[in-house]
């Protein structure tokens, strides 16, 4: 395991997009992606441009069996021996797609759960997305939380009361509702992304932020965009107003990151 003097939770969101998604987390005795939705040469060449081996990673934890989360699931398996999270349904969905993973690797993590790994604690949490039983994570450490939620198309009181107060967010600005209902996007394909099983919009990632915000809170990212629908500056720009409107202090109580298809974040300590 790797042992760094440094006891602090580290993060760099390596890919996050509506083509690809892979969160890299990093304490002293583990480092551990969230997906891995790019193929397996990309995802090695994104941690390399953190500075980082992936042959150092020893787990993966799934969120939902779409494509853009599941890519490269089997391949890192099979070649980096990690042991690989997900809910039973999830495997079960999962399995046909990604091939043979030795059964000592398959690791079963029922939403709404909380499992520790030494140095690392794991609370999975249930969202509302058209997948079979979608869930996501917030990481502990040293007395540090981070949280990954996309992939949702609202966000109910009980998820708002697991993920508040976090000092670091990785938060669904999927789409600008404009640029989605003017778009090339077929009508039932808008109404699926629009409806409580699709994605979160920039406002209400935006409301959502404003809900969960917290003393702690100093870093926000935000992610999976889509490539039709959105751009980095309208979600930064319509994210920021809000919340300054509602006398948040963007830029100095905490930063706002922006996320990309193919070029992963620097990593940061939270």
């Amino acid at each position: 395991m790797p042992n760094n003097k440094d006891d602090s939770l580290k993060v760099s969101i390596l890919a996050s997009s509506s083509s690809g998604n892979v969160t890299y987390i990093e304490t002293p005795k583990h480092h551990v992606l969230v997906d891995a939705g790019l193929s397996g040469i990309k995802i090695k060449k994104a941690m390399e441009s953190i500075g980082k081996d992936i042959n150092t990673v020893d787990s993966l934890f799934v969120t939902h069996e779409h494509t853009d989360h599941i890519k490269a699931v089997g391949i890192l398996a099979r070649r980096y021996g990690l042991n690989v999270y997900a809910n039973e349904k999830t495997w079960e969905a999962m399995l046909p797609k990604i091939g043979k993973v030795s059964d000592d690797q398959i690791n079963v993590f029922a939403h709404n759960k909380v499992m520790s790994l030494d140095d690392l604690d794991i609370e999975s949490f249930a969202v509302s997305h058209d997948a079979v039983d979608p869930q996501f994570y917030k990481f502990y450490h040293n007395g540090k939380e981070f949280v990954i939620l996309t992939d949702t198309g609202y966000v109910s009181d009980r998820i708002q009361k697991t993920i508040e107060n976090a000092d670091g967010y990785l938060m669904e600005c999927n789409h600008d509702v404009e640029m989605l209902r003017e778009g090339i996007y077929p009508w039932p394909l808008k109404q699926r992304i629009l409806s409580e099983r699709g994605h979160l919009s920039n406002e209400d990632g935006a409301n959502t932020l404003m809900d969960v915000i917290g003393n702690n809170t100093k870093q926000i990212f935000l992610g999976h965009l889509s490539h039709e629908n959105n751009t980095k500056k309208v979600a930064r720009t319509e994210v920021t107003q809000v919340l300054e409107d509602h006398d948040f202090a963007v830029g100095s109580d905490f930063q706002i990151n922006d996320t990309d298809p193919a070029i992963a974040d620097p990593l940061i300590t939270l």
